[in-house]
């Protein structure tokens, strides 16, 4: 009688959990036990993450410098920056599908691999000083940034349904990618000189494929979905959650995206530092995002991420607002934006928390690649604002930081009205 009543229990247990996340898909089938392997691999995909993500971001710190030999205005300048971004937004889409069929192991080996040749051209074209090859191999050069898109459905599958905030948090620190490369590439144009740096970056995607190859394994868990691509997206557009999201994953990450892309630039201008000086302050705004996202994603299990979100939201909208007053360099310059760092960072960790809990197990790839996408693209219109404004109302950058702040706050007055705290796994629209 005893052992009946355990086997009870523990069915009931299990029962519950499949109910609570994810209430329309409860299945009986034995669980797979993932625990083996999962630490490991999940640091690993953070290092492919952060090598990636060093890549993608090789143009912004550099561009105080192609722009003064290149002599861009604002504008020209934005526009080049921002190129890697579109790429790096859009081929997520794709990129999210292809991983649900292919897993995230094949693809951290193609993305890496891909993304070698346009490194090397982009120190190509800005060895020669040419602003149209930069722009179109800074293109291609955003097939890097799509590396988010397989991380997390690479996480999800090496984690259960409790512990997925954590691994995506953990995951999406190979954002410090963005901040290793704000402070490391001045300086090594600096000693070593700009295609020497742009080989080293190179080098180092090549090998961390061939650790992919030789390391990584798949989760046991991990199924493939072999349905078309193509109607597999247009079912993820279809959820209520897909779009929800995306909206608030364009603030919180695209606001993370466009500042560590931008800030060496404005940093130029408002504060005249040198390329280096600013390099340095850009890479620990992107630390600060990048230790603060896996703090949002552990919050997001123990209380409901709505409210990590709303916190991010509010405290974003403040400090763009207190921004916009210039605050003195260096102390609170530094305060100002380490705080806006630190609120993007928590929103990005609590937005793919709940994504987590209210995307379709089978569609998490898919659902990821369209939200990941709209964060990147969510990066991708901020820069190109501040330099038109910059240029057009006297070298200014207040509008554009107000208009964040706007942004945020409606994003935070929607989510307070129209989300609910613990929402169904699927919701159609």
């Amino acid at each position: 009688m005893i052992r009946a009543q355990v086997g009870s229990f523990s069915a009931k247990s299990a029962l519950a959990d499949s109910v609570r996340w994810f209430p329309e898909q409860v299945s009986t089938a034995p669980a797979v036990n993932t625990r083996k392997g999962q630490t490991l691999n999940l640091l690993l995909a953070t290092w492919v993450s952060a090598i990636n993500f060093w890549a993608w971001n090789m143009i912004g710190p550099l561009s105080t410098p192609y722009s003064e030999r290149l002599s861009l205005d604002a504008t020209s300048a934005s526009v080049m920056v921002a190129m890697p971004i579109l790429v790096g937004s859009l081929g997520r889409i794709v990129v999210g599908a292809l991983t649900d069929r292919y897993g995230g192991r094949t693809m951290f080996i193609a993305i890496s691999v891909a993304s070698i040749l346009p490194v090397l051209a982009v120190g190509f074209a800005g060895s020669i000083d040419s602003y149209v090859l930069l722009l179109v191999f800074g293109f291609f050069l955003g097939i890097a940034g799509t590396v988010f898109a397989v991380g997390i459905p690479f996480a999800n599958n090496w984690y259960d349904a409790s512990r997925r905030g954590f691994a995506t948090g953990v995951f999406g620190m190979g954002m410090v990618g963005t901040a290793l490369s704000a402070f490391f590439t001045p300086r090594f144009v600096d000693w070593f000189g700009l295609m020497t740096t742009h080989v080293v970056v190179a080098i180092a995607l090549a090998v961390t494929a061939l650790v992919c190859v030789a390391v990584m394994r798949e989760a046991p868990a991990f199924t493939p979905n072999t349905d078309p691509v193509l109607p597999k997206l247009a079912a993820a557009a279809k959820l209520r959650v897909t779009w929800e999201m995306s909206f608030l994953y364009a603030i919180v990450f695209g606001g993370f995206v466009a500042f560590s892309n931008y800030l060496p630039t404005y940093i130029k201008a408002i504060y005249d530092f040198t390329t280096v000086d600013a390099g340095s302050r850009t890479a620990a705004f992107a630390l600060a995002a990048v230790i603060a996202r896996p703090v949002g994603g552990a919050l997001s299990d123990r209380i409901p991420p709505k409210y990590v979100v709303l916190v991010s939201l509010g405290g974003t909208a403040a400090m763009a607002v207190v921004a916009t007053l210039e605050p003195p360099p260096d102390f609170w310059s530094a305060v100002t934006f380490t705080a806006m760092a630190l609120f993007l960072g928590v929103g990005t960790g609590g937005v793919f928390a709940w994504v987590a809990r209210r995307a379709p197990g089978n569609s998490v790839g898919s659902v990821t690649g369209i939200v990941a996408a709209a964060g990147g693209v969510g990066g991708y219109f901020p820069p190109l604002v501040m330099g038109a404004t910059y240029d057009t109302v006297g070298e200014d950058y207040t509008f554009g930081l107000l208009l964040l702040a706007a942004t945020a706050f409606a994003a935070f007055l929607y989510t307070v009205f129209r989300l609910g705290a613990h929402e169904p796994a699927r919701t159609k629209t």
